[in-house]
C-alpha cells in the first residue's frame, strides 16, 4: 500500500477542515499536531484552501496535508502545487481519479454503491471514501456492501463521531475514518484552537482505548510464583490459573515463574488497536521490542516496548 495510506491508516482519524481564513491554518495545523494527530484534510469549499495548503505545507512539515473536495483536475492541479500529498473527493470522478492515477497522485475517490467500488478496483485503487456514510445506510451498509470485494478498504466520512468512531474502525475493512468534530469550523473562526487540541486529543484516546489490563510479577522460580499466587488467592479469593511461564491470580495478577523484563515485572496495558499504539508510541520516541511480539492466528497480540515505569517494563495487548 502507497505510504501516504499507510500513514493514514496508522493514525485512524482524519480531520476534515472548512476554513475560511488562511491566516487561521498554522494555529489549526499546530492545534493538530499539539493534540497527536498530525494529518488535515482541507476541504476546497472556500477560497481559502490553496492558501491554506501552501502554508501548512510550508511551516509545518511533519503534517500530513490532503486537499477534500475536489471536484475537477484544475482543482487537483493546485492542491499538488500548493504542497498537497493526497486528493480526496465527495464522489468518483472518473476524469479526477485518472488524473491522479497516471500522475501517481494518492487519491481517495467517494463511493457509497457496489459499481462505485468495482469502478475503484479497475483502476487498482486500494483505499476509497465511504460517503456519505450515516445517511448513506452506515456502517450495517457498509459490512452488506464490502463483503464481495477483498483487497479495498475503506475511509468512511460524514456522520462519524465520538460515539461511533470506534464501531466503525473495529470493522476490517475500515483504514480509517474521517470527520470534523473536532475542527469544527465555529471553533476555528472563534480562534478556539485550544479546544482544538483538546477534543482531538480526546479522539485518539477513544480510538487507542488504553486502560490497564493486568500487573506482572517478577519471581525468582516457579515455587515463590505459585507462593505469590496462593497468597493473593487466599487473601481475596483470586481463582489460580498457571501458564507455563507464569501463574494468574485472577485476572489482574500474573506472577512470573522466572524473572523476566523489568526489574520488577510489567504492567500490561491493553488497546484497541495494537498497531495504531505502535505507531502512536512511536511518535513519543518510544519503541517496541520485535523479540518479544506474540502473534495469534498470524496478528499480533502483544508485545513489549522499549520503557520501564518505577522498575515496571511495559507490555502492550490487543483486546
Amino acid at each position: 500500500m502507497n505510504k501516504i495510506f499507510e500513514r493514514i491508516g496508522e493514525l485512524g482519524i482524519v480531520p476534515v477542515v472548512k476554513i475560511e481564513k488562511a491566516e487561521d491554518a498554522l494555529p489549526l495545523g499546530r492545534a493538530l499536531i499539539d493534540g497527536d494527530l498530525p494529518i488535515t484534510e482541507i476541504t476546497f469549499r472556500t477560497s481559502a484552501a490553496e492558501e491554506s495548503i501552501k502554508s501548512l505545507t510550508r511551516e509545518l512539515p511533519e503534517l500530513l496535508v490532503g486537499a477534500g473536495t475536489v471536484l475537477t483536475v484544475e482543482q487537483t492541479k493546485k492542491a499538488i502545487s500548493a504542497g498537497a500529498k493526497f486528493i480526496v473527493s465527495p464522489g468518483f470522478n472518473p476524469k479526477v481519479v485518472d488524473y491522479c492515477i497516471e500522475n501517481d497522485i494518492p487519491v481517495t475517490p467517494g463511493i457509497n454503491n457496489p459499481t462505485q467500488i468495482e469502478m475503484a478496483l479497475e483502476r487498482g485503487i486500494k483505499v476509497v471514501k465511504f460517503f456519505p456514510a450515516e445517511a448513506s445506510g452506515g456502517l450495517s451498509l457498509l459490512k452488506s456492501m464490502s463483503a464481495p470485494y477483498a483487497g479495498i478498504k475503506f475511509i468512511p466520512t460524514g456522520g462519524i463521531n465520538p460515539d461511533n468512531l470506534c464501531d466503525y474502525l473495529s470493522h476490517p475493512k475500515v483504514h480509517a475514518c474521517g470527520g470534523s468534530w473536532m475542527v469544527k469550523a465555529g471553533l476555528i473562526s472563534s480562534g478556539n484552537f485550544h479546544e482544538i487540541t483538546r477534543l482531538t486529543k480526546e479522539s485518539i484516546s477513544t480510538i487507542l482505548g488504553f486502560e490497564l489490563a493486568h500487573l506482572g510479577i517478577n519471581e525468582k522460580n516457579k515455587d515463590r510464583a505459585l507462593n505469590s499466587a496462593n497468597l493473593l488467592s487466599h487473601l481475596f479469593y483470586f481463582p489460580i490459573k498457571e501458564g507455563t511461564t507464569s501463574i494468574f491470580a485472577g485476572p489482574g495478577f500474573e506472577i512470573i515463574k522466572n524473572k523476566y523484563l523489568g526489574k520488577h515485572g510489567h504492567i500490561a496495558i491493553a488497546t484497541n488497536d495494537i498497531h495504531r499504539a505502535i505507531a502512536y508510541l512511536k511518535k513519543k520516541d518510544i519503541l517496541v521490542l520485535p523479540e518479544t511480539a506474540k502473534e495469534k492466528d498470524g496478528k499480533l497480540k502483544a508485545i513489549y516496548i522499549a520503557q520501564e515505569l518505577s522498575g515496571f517494563t511495559i507490555h502492550l495487548l490487543q483486546k
